[in-house]
């Protein structure tokens, strides 16, 4: 089947290629770019050398570009994806949307976090996290695919949040991220000299995956969620790790806590359980689409702390997309991922 890439030249733009490639089921027919329009690929990309020699296309022609696609894949910043989705309301191509104009259920919340109005409120739309919302990324036109901090945070709580282990206002999510969480795009924060040797929090209290992160809580356990999350940056070019705290309810046994995790994701190929007292690190999961989880309980505060790390590249973003295409297109959804990670 044939895929194309609106916002092709980003990071996870470019994290698409790199997959796609490898996919025996699709061909990638168009790329775009609005920065880089009629330039080679390959000198935007010198490691793409020989395998795509294509010149970048304009978003310009996005109705010709669907019209020849089975699946659109959208790279680009909340705001842009609704205006091209309602311009191709008629067609029947997919639409995968890596930005977060799809995400919410109430497009309200959306626009109270990202302060632009959507456009689109009515639209046949699925949250794009796979091993939570299968059965409707199955039959959605438009996926709006789960950011990266949520990914990791949303698949570490989901388990004590379904079994009703936690108190649901007791819950704190500390996230690190690499700096190619930020974008491509030039910024002073993520400057060499500003930002090497460095690390950071920033956005607490604020930052626009919070109700993301509530909302998919909210529908794996049905009880209002409120959180407190922080990101934060690390000096590392890709990979999140989460640490999750949650208060225990009464009488809640370490078995128990095992059993709830095992018990949501032991038929998940993508989900690693390293059980408890483990410790997942970036690096064992580079260039995958796996999240591995862990997560040990101290007995004298009365909580459950939960570890989860993936590359904020793959599994919380292009990775994750694929996974959903393959799920919507009757495909193993395990197909063009099955990757072993990059190590060291």
């Amino acid at each position: 089947m044939k895929a194309s890439i609106v916002g092709a030249s980003g990071y996870a733009g470019e994290e698409l290629i790199r997959l796609l490639h490898g996919h025996p089921n699709v061909e990638i027919a168009h790329l775009t770019s609005e920065r880089h329009t009629g330039e080679r690929i390959s000198k935007l990309y010198p490691h793409l050398k020989n395998i795509y020699e294509n010149e970048f296309e304009s978003m310009e022609n996005v109705r010709r570009i669907a019209e020849g696609s089975d699946v659109l894949f959208i790279a680009l910043p909340h705001g842009h994806a609704m205006k091209i989705v309602k311009e191709l309301a008629e067609l029947p191509v997919r639409i995968i949307d890596l930005g977060a104009d799809y995400r919410f259920t109430d497009t309200a919340v959306y626009e109270e976090w990202y302060h632009v109005e959507h456009i689109d409120t009515h639209a046949d739309r699925a949250y794009g996290l796979s091993e939570l919302y299968r059965e409707q990324v199955r039959s959605a036109r438009i996926i709006g695919n789960a950011g990266c901090y949520t990914t990791a945070s949303i698949l570490a709580l989901a388990p004590l949040v379904k079994a009703h282990l936690v108190n649901t206002d007791s819950i704190l999510v500390d996230a690190v991220s690499g700096v190619s969480g930020a974008g491509r795009s030039p910024k002073e924060s993520t400057h060499y000299p500003e930002f090497y040797d460095s690390f950071t929090a920033y956005g607490a209290v604020s930052h626009r995956h919070t109700p993301e992160i509530e909302q998919a809580l909210h529908d794996v356990g049905g009880e209002n969620i409120t959180i407190n999350f922080t990101p934060h940056l690390a000096p590392i070019s890709r990979g999140i790790l989460t640490t999750c705290y949650a208060t225990l309810h009464e009488g809640i046994s370490a078995d128990e806590i095992d059993e709830a995790f095992v018990s949501l994701y032991a038929d998940e190929f993508f989900v690693r359980l390293l059980g408890r007292g483990a410790y997942p690190a970036t690096k064992q999961v580079r260039g995958t689409n796996y999240c591995d989880i862990a997560w040990h309980i101290d007995p004298r505060t009365h909580r459950v702390i939960v570890f989860s790390a993936i590359d904020n590249l793959v599994k919380g973003a292009a990775g994750q997309a694929i996974q959903n295409m393959n799920i919507a297109f009757g495909l193993d959804e395990r197909t063009g991922l099955d990757l072993v990670p990059m190590y060291p």
